[in-house]
């Protein structure tokens, strides 16, 4: 082997390295964090997967560029294209993410709230940042998208005796 592949060889060992240590710091932290905030293992597992996922494809793109396979114009517009591939698919679900948000920061529902929606009427039970679940007169849950909710017409029982508590 030559000088230059043995340094080839011990910048790509490095760059795995950093990457591996860079993985297992964002999986002890969001794992750490998603226990407190009450998380399913089936949804922790999920996480850390896409975790290595992520870190993965981003360590193959610095080791392609490392080796010299492909120039930082190449590498950028391949992740590029990727960026927008999976906006694209994740359309619907950031949608409903930041429906969710602005529910949340809007007051416009809360939890216990007395609402009509769609044909329903209930007591809100959850506000989730994809989904808002409301028990129905009847006893059944609607499970329904918050993109939906700030969309659609709904009529919020609660919300107006707490604005004229407000004034």
């Amino acid at each position: 082997m030559t000088d230059a592949a043995i340094v080839l060889f011990v910048h790509v060992l490095v760059t795995i390295a950093v990457f591996w240590l860079l993985g297992e710091f964002l999986i002890r932290a969001i794992t750490s964090a998603a226990k407190r905030g009450g998380l399913l293992a089936g949804q922790i597992r999920l996480i850390q997967e896409w975790i290595w996922l992520l870190v993965g494809l981003l360590a193959i793109a610095v080791i392609v560029h490392i080796v010299g396979l492909a120039s930082l114009f190449t590498t950028l517009t391949i992740s590029g294209i990727i960026a927008v591939a999976f906006s694209l698919a994740l359309q619907t679900t950031l949608s409903n993410v930041i429906s969710g948000i602005l529910l949340l920061l809007d007051n416009t529902l809360r939890v216990n709230d007395l609402v009509e929606f769609s044909g329903f009427r209930g007591q809100v039970l959850k506000i989730g940042l994809r989904s808002t679940w409301i028990k129905t007169d009847e006893g059944s849950i609607v499970i329904t998208s918050n993109n939906s909710i700030v969309n659609g017409p709904l009529i919020n029982k609660t919300a107006s005796e707490r604005f004229r508590k407000d004034l």
